[in-house]
């Protein structure tokens, strides 16, 4: 399973995308983070289905000092293959 999220609110400047390549991580997720112009963070997560959910439960809350608005979740065709987990800037 693959997904595409859009994460709104207080989520720069707060370790969001440490925090999300940790969790993603801790659940052999692959794909990225990445920090958005308008302030909003941007991520793609490749694995199990369970643990997808897993993820988009934690991106709905974020790391401590986060402030999550909304999430924006898409799900996409595995046409990518990712090795890892990374932050992208």
């Amino acid at each position: 399973m693959r997904i595409r999220v859009a994460i709104s609110g207080l989520v720069q400047g707060v370790a969001f995308r440490h925090e999300t390549r940790k969790t993603a991580l801790s659940l052999n997720l692959t794909g990225w983070v990445r920090n958005l112009p308008d302030g909003r963070v941007e991520a793609v997560f490749a694995g199990a289905a369970e643990s997808v959910a897993a993820m988009l439960r934690w991106c709905k809350r974020g790391p401590r000092l986060a402030q999550v608005r909304d999430v924006q979740v898409r799900e996409e065709a595995d046409t990518e293959s990712f090795d890892a987990f990374e932050i992208r800037y």
